[in-house]
Protein backbone atom coordinates (compact mmCIF):
# COMPACT_ATOMS: atom_id res chain seq x y z
CA UNK A 1 0.00 0.00 0.00
CA UNK A 2 1.08 3.58 -0.74
CA UNK A 3 0.94 6.28 1.88
CA UNK A 4 -1.47 8.89 1.89
CA UNK A 5 -2.57 10.19 -1.38
CA UNK A 6 -1.98 14.28 -2.43
CA UNK A 7 -4.15 15.16 -5.35
CA UNK A 8 -2.53 17.55 -7.55
CA UNK A 9 -5.47 19.18 -10.38
CA UNK A 10 -5.10 18.94 -14.00
CA UNK A 11 -5.11 21.51 -15.71
CA UNK A 12 -6.68 20.87 -19.50
CA UNK A 13 -7.64 23.42 -21.89
CA UNK A 14 -9.82 26.00 -20.08
CA UNK A 15 -10.85 23.95 -17.25
CA UNK A 16 -8.91 22.83 -13.97
CA UNK A 17 -10.29 19.81 -12.34
CA UNK A 18 -9.53 20.06 -8.95
CA UNK A 19 -10.09 16.23 -7.40
CA UNK A 20 -12.17 16.02 -4.64
CA UNK A 21 -14.26 19.40 -4.78
CA UNK A 22 -16.93 17.62 -7.11
CA UNK A 23 -17.46 15.15 -9.46
CA UNK A 24 -16.98 15.55 -12.45
CA UNK A 25 -18.72 13.91 -15.66
CA UNK A 26 -17.56 12.32 -18.74
CA UNK A 27 -19.76 11.86 -21.46
CA UNK A 28 -19.48 8.74 -23.89
CA UNK A 29 -19.00 8.80 -27.42
CA UNK A 30 -18.99 5.85 -29.02
CA UNK A 31 -18.08 6.13 -33.15
CA UNK A 32 -18.77 2.17 -33.72
CA UNK A 33 -21.28 0.17 -35.45
CA UNK A 34 -21.51 -2.41 -32.69
CA UNK A 35 -21.19 -0.84 -28.73
CA UNK A 36 -23.30 -2.44 -26.70
CA UNK A 37 -25.50 0.39 -25.79
CA UNK A 38 -25.61 3.26 -28.73
CA UNK A 39 -23.06 1.04 -31.48
CA UNK A 40 -24.40 2.96 -34.82
CA UNK A 41 -26.16 6.02 -33.41
CA UNK A 42 -23.42 8.50 -33.55
CA UNK A 43 -21.11 6.31 -36.72
CA UNK A 44 -21.20 9.01 -39.20
CA UNK A 45 -19.64 12.25 -38.64
CA UNK A 46 -22.48 14.44 -38.39
CA UNK A 47 -24.01 12.28 -35.93
CA UNK A 48 -20.89 12.18 -33.89
CA UNK A 49 -20.56 15.73 -34.13
CA UNK A 50 -24.31 16.45 -32.79
CA UNK A 51 -24.14 14.16 -30.04
CA UNK A 52 -20.75 16.09 -28.93
CA UNK A 53 -22.59 19.27 -28.90
CA UNK A 54 -25.79 17.59 -26.76
CA UNK A 55 -23.43 16.14 -24.70
CA UNK A 56 -21.23 19.65 -23.46
CA UNK A 57 -24.79 21.16 -23.70
CA UNK A 58 -25.75 18.43 -20.79
CA UNK A 59 -22.88 19.86 -19.23
CA UNK A 60 -20.32 16.96 -19.97
CA UNK A 61 -16.95 17.92 -18.41
CA UNK A 62 -15.15 15.54 -20.84
CA UNK A 63 -16.38 13.73 -23.92
CA UNK A 64 -14.67 10.53 -24.28
CA UNK A 65 -14.56 9.27 -28.03
CA UNK A 66 -13.80 5.74 -28.82
CA UNK A 67 -13.63 3.71 -32.36
CA UNK A 68 -13.16 0.24 -30.94
CA UNK A 69 -16.02 -1.58 -29.10
CA UNK A 70 -14.99 -3.06 -26.02
CA UNK A 71 -18.29 -4.96 -24.91
CA UNK A 72 -18.05 -8.31 -24.22
CA UNK A 73 -17.48 -10.05 -26.79
CA UNK A 74 -16.01 -7.60 -29.18
CA UNK A 75 -13.87 -8.28 -31.90
CA UNK A 76 -10.82 -6.28 -32.67
CA UNK A 77 -11.00 -4.04 -35.80
CA UNK A 78 -7.84 -2.90 -37.80
CA UNK A 79 -5.73 -0.15 -36.54
CA UNK A 80 -6.40 1.77 -39.77
CA UNK A 81 -10.33 1.37 -38.88
CA UNK A 82 -10.09 3.13 -35.69
CA UNK A 83 -8.05 6.03 -36.87
CA UNK A 84 -10.75 6.68 -39.56
CA UNK A 85 -13.34 7.00 -36.82
CA UNK A 86 -11.77 9.00 -34.25
CA UNK A 87 -9.40 11.18 -35.35
CA UNK A 88 -12.06 13.28 -38.18
CA UNK A 89 -14.16 13.59 -34.92
CA UNK A 90 -11.52 15.19 -32.90
CA UNK A 91 -10.87 17.27 -35.71
CA UNK A 92 -14.33 18.66 -36.33
CA UNK A 93 -15.03 18.94 -32.82
CA UNK A 94 -11.56 21.60 -32.40
CA UNK A 95 -13.02 23.19 -36.00
CA UNK A 96 -16.59 23.84 -34.32
CA UNK A 97 -17.70 27.51 -34.41
CA UNK A 98 -19.36 26.70 -31.06
CA UNK A 99 -16.90 28.02 -28.43
CA UNK A 100 -18.03 25.47 -25.87
CA UNK A 101 -17.48 22.52 -28.22
CA UNK A 102 -14.49 23.46 -29.69
CA UNK A 103 -12.78 23.74 -26.33
CA UNK A 104 -14.38 21.11 -24.66
CA UNK A 105 -11.76 18.66 -23.20
CA UNK A 106 -11.66 15.25 -25.31
CA UNK A 107 -10.21 11.98 -24.21
CA UNK A 108 -9.44 9.08 -26.53
CA UNK A 109 -11.08 5.46 -25.60
CA UNK A 110 -8.51 3.49 -26.94
CA UNK A 111 -5.68 0.86 -26.00
CA UNK A 112 -3.53 1.62 -29.07
CA UNK A 113 -0.09 4.01 -28.73
CA UNK A 114 -0.90 4.91 -32.75
CA UNK A 115 -4.09 5.71 -32.22
CA UNK A 116 -3.80 7.48 -29.03
CA UNK A 117 -0.89 9.66 -30.98
CA UNK A 118 -2.50 10.50 -33.92
CA UNK A 119 -6.03 11.47 -31.66
CA UNK A 120 -3.57 13.37 -29.08
CA UNK A 121 -1.91 15.10 -32.27
CA UNK A 122 -5.64 16.10 -33.82
CA UNK A 123 -6.74 17.77 -30.14
CA UNK A 124 -7.76 14.97 -27.47
CA UNK A 125 -6.05 15.84 -23.79
CA UNK A 126 -6.44 12.45 -22.34
CA UNK A 127 -5.55 9.01 -22.85
CA UNK A 128 -8.21 6.82 -21.64
CA UNK A 129 -6.75 2.85 -21.90
CA UNK A 130 -8.91 -0.20 -20.94
CA UNK A 131 -6.61 -2.15 -20.62
CA UNK A 132 -4.45 0.24 -18.14
CA UNK A 133 -1.40 0.01 -20.29
CA UNK A 134 -1.34 -3.39 -21.15
CA UNK A 135 -2.34 -4.25 -25.00
CA UNK A 136 -0.44 -1.88 -26.47
CA UNK A 137 3.81 -2.16 -25.47
CA UNK A 138 4.03 1.47 -26.51
CA UNK A 139 1.73 2.77 -24.73
CA UNK A 140 2.50 3.70 -21.38
CA UNK A 141 5.89 5.65 -23.58
CA UNK A 142 4.31 7.02 -26.33
CA UNK A 143 1.34 8.81 -23.35
CA UNK A 144 4.75 10.07 -21.34
CA UNK A 145 6.24 11.64 -24.74
CA UNK A 146 2.65 12.98 -25.51
CA UNK A 147 2.61 14.39 -22.44
CA UNK A 148 -1.29 14.44 -21.27
CA UNK A 149 -2.97 12.43 -18.76
CA UNK A 150 -4.09 8.64 -18.77
CA UNK A 151 -6.45 6.87 -17.26
CA UNK A 152 -5.81 3.19 -16.24
CA UNK A 153 -8.05 0.82 -15.65
CA UNK A 154 -8.33 -3.09 -14.87
CA UNK A 155 -9.31 -5.53 -16.66
CA UNK A 156 -8.28 -9.66 -17.34
CA UNK A 157 -8.67 -10.68 -20.91
CA UNK A 158 -9.58 -8.94 -23.51
CA UNK A 159 -13.08 -7.92 -24.27
CA UNK A 160 -13.46 -11.37 -26.30
CA UNK A 161 -12.66 -13.56 -23.32
CA UNK A 162 -13.03 -10.91 -20.73
CA UNK A 163 -16.12 -12.43 -19.36
CA UNK A 164 -14.90 -15.61 -18.99
CA UNK A 165 -11.71 -14.85 -16.35
CA UNK A 166 -14.10 -13.62 -13.63
CA UNK A 167 -12.80 -15.93 -10.72
CA UNK A 168 -10.94 -14.42 -8.48
CA UNK A 169 -9.63 -15.23 -4.86
CA UNK A 170 -10.11 -11.84 -3.41
CA UNK A 171 -11.48 -9.43 -5.93
CA UNK A 172 -10.62 -5.94 -4.45
CA UNK A 173 -7.27 -6.77 -3.52
CA UNK A 174 -6.31 -8.56 -7.04
CA UNK A 175 -7.64 -5.01 -8.78
CA UNK A 176 -5.94 -3.12 -6.47
CA UNK A 177 -2.70 -4.90 -6.66
CA UNK A 178 -2.96 -4.91 -10.41
CA UNK A 179 -3.65 -1.01 -10.93
CA UNK A 180 -0.56 -0.23 -8.35
CA UNK A 181 1.28 -2.19 -10.50
CA UNK A 182 0.38 -0.47 -13.74
CA UNK A 183 0.89 2.84 -12.27
CA UNK A 184 4.13 1.81 -11.19
CA UNK A 185 4.76 1.11 -14.77
CA UNK A 186 3.41 4.29 -16.23
CA UNK A 187 5.67 5.95 -13.84
CA UNK A 188 8.65 4.00 -15.08
CA UNK A 189 7.70 4.87 -18.85
CA UNK A 190 8.02 8.75 -18.01
CA UNK A 191 4.31 9.58 -16.84
CA UNK A 192 3.82 11.56 -13.78
CA UNK A 193 2.12 9.87 -10.90
CA UNK A 194 0.17 13.73 -10.52
CA UNK A 195 -0.78 12.69 -14.50
CA UNK A 196 -2.45 9.31 -13.69
CA UNK A 197 -6.36 8.40 -12.69
CA UNK A 198 -7.41 4.75 -12.46
CA UNK A 199 -10.43 2.67 -13.12
CA UNK A 200 -11.50 -0.67 -10.98
CA UNK A 201 -13.12 -1.66 -14.39
CA UNK A 202 -17.28 -2.46 -13.45
CA UNK A 203 -18.04 -4.48 -16.55
CA UNK A 204 -15.05 -5.76 -17.62
CA UNK A 205 -14.28 -9.66 -16.73
CA UNK A 206 -16.74 -8.55 -13.38
CA UNK A 207 -19.62 -10.80 -12.50
CA UNK A 208 -22.69 -8.79 -11.77
CA UNK A 209 -22.39 -9.41 -8.04
CA UNK A 210 -18.57 -8.43 -7.94
CA UNK A 211 -19.23 -5.01 -10.04
CA UNK A 212 -21.68 -4.12 -6.83
CA UNK A 213 -18.62 -4.87 -4.43
CA UNK A 214 -16.15 -2.51 -6.24
CA UNK A 215 -19.18 0.27 -6.04
CA UNK A 216 -19.68 -0.50 -2.44
CA UNK A 217 -15.20 -0.13 -2.14
CA UNK A 218 -14.65 2.76 -3.88
CA UNK A 219 -12.73 3.70 -0.84
CA UNK A 220 -10.29 0.90 -0.74
CA UNK A 221 -8.49 2.13 -3.44
CA UNK A 222 -7.72 5.90 -2.52
CA UNK A 223 -4.78 4.54 -1.27
CA UNK A 224 -3.24 4.18 -5.03
CA UNK A 225 -2.97 8.48 -5.11
CA UNK A 226 -4.73 8.85 -8.31
CA UNK A 227 -8.75 10.18 -9.18
CA UNK A 228 -10.82 7.73 -9.50
CA UNK A 229 -13.24 6.72 -12.48
CA UNK A 230 -16.68 4.71 -12.10
CA UNK A 231 -18.06 3.84 -15.37
CA UNK A 232 -21.39 1.86 -14.85
CA UNK A 233 -23.40 3.48 -17.56
CA UNK A 234 -26.47 1.37 -18.70
CA UNK A 235 -24.07 -2.15 -18.07
CA UNK A 236 -25.63 -5.45 -17.89
CA UNK A 237 -25.40 -6.09 -13.68
CA UNK A 238 -27.84 -2.80 -13.94
CA UNK A 239 -29.76 -4.66 -16.15
CA UNK A 240 -29.94 -7.86 -14.60
CA UNK A 241 -31.10 -6.34 -11.30
CA UNK A 242 -33.86 -4.28 -12.70
CA UNK A 243 -35.16 -7.54 -15.10
CA UNK A 244 -34.61 -4.66 -18.30
CA UNK A 245 -32.68 -6.21 -20.99
CA UNK A 246 -32.61 -2.97 -23.24
CA UNK A 247 -29.50 -0.92 -21.85
CA UNK A 248 -31.24 2.79 -23.09
CA UNK A 249 -33.53 1.74 -20.40
CA UNK A 250 -31.20 1.41 -17.59
CA UNK A 251 -30.94 5.11 -16.98
CA UNK A 252 -32.04 5.10 -13.04
CA UNK A 253 -30.35 2.44 -12.56
CA UNK A 254 -27.52 4.30 -13.44
CA UNK A 255 -28.57 7.16 -11.49
CA UNK A 256 -28.64 5.12 -8.39
CA UNK A 257 -24.80 3.30 -9.46
CA UNK A 258 -23.74 7.23 -9.86
CA UNK A 259 -24.82 8.34 -6.63
CA UNK A 260 -23.15 4.97 -4.95
CA UNK A 261 -19.80 6.17 -6.79
CA UNK A 262 -19.99 9.60 -5.63
CA UNK A 263 -20.85 8.43 -1.73
CA UNK A 264 -17.72 6.26 -2.13
CA UNK A 265 -15.69 8.98 -3.26
CA UNK A 266 -15.53 8.83 -7.00
CA UNK A 267 -13.84 11.84 -8.92
CA UNK A 268 -15.57 11.00 -12.74
CA UNK A 269 -18.02 9.10 -14.03
CA UNK A 270 -17.96 7.62 -17.37
CA UNK A 271 -21.58 7.99 -18.65
CA UNK A 272 -23.82 7.97 -21.71
CA UNK A 273 -26.83 10.02 -20.33
CA UNK A 274 -24.80 13.23 -19.88
CA UNK A 275 -27.46 15.88 -19.20
CA UNK A 276 -29.08 13.69 -16.66
CA UNK A 277 -25.92 12.19 -14.66
CA UNK A 278 -24.79 15.90 -14.98
CA UNK A 279 -27.82 16.53 -12.34
CA UNK A 280 -27.44 13.51 -10.44
CA UNK A 281 -23.82 14.90 -9.42
CA UNK A 282 -24.99 17.99 -8.84
CA UNK A 283 -27.57 17.03 -6.18
CA UNK A 284 -25.22 14.04 -4.96
CA UNK A 285 -22.12 16.19 -4.37
CA UNK A 286 -24.51 18.98 -3.06
CA UNK A 287 -25.00 15.76 -0.25
CA UNK A 288 -22.04 14.25 0.01
CA UNK A 289 -19.36 16.83 -0.75
CA UNK A 290 -21.03 20.15 0.22
CA UNK A 291 -20.60 21.12 -3.07
CA UNK A 292 -22.84 23.57 -4.46
CA UNK A 293 -23.08 23.95 -8.44
CA UNK A 294 -21.80 27.65 -9.66
CA UNK A 295 -19.42 27.97 -6.99
CA UNK A 296 -16.14 26.24 -9.07
CA UNK A 297 -16.04 25.00 -12.58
Amino acid sequence: MTTTPVFYPWTLRDRTFHWGQRTYVMGILNVTPDSFSDGGQFYRLDQGLAQAQALVEGGVDLVDIGGQSTRPGAETIPTEAELRRVVPLVEAIRRSSEPALREVVISVDTTRAEVARAAVRAGADVVNDISGGTFDDAMLATVADLGVPIILMHIRGTPATMQQQTDYEDLISEIYSHLERQIENAIAAGISHNHIAIDPGIGFAKTAPQNLDILRRIPDFRPLGCPILIGPSRKSFIGSILDQPDPQQRVWGTAAACCAAIAGGADILRVHDGREMVQVAQVADALWRGHHPGTER
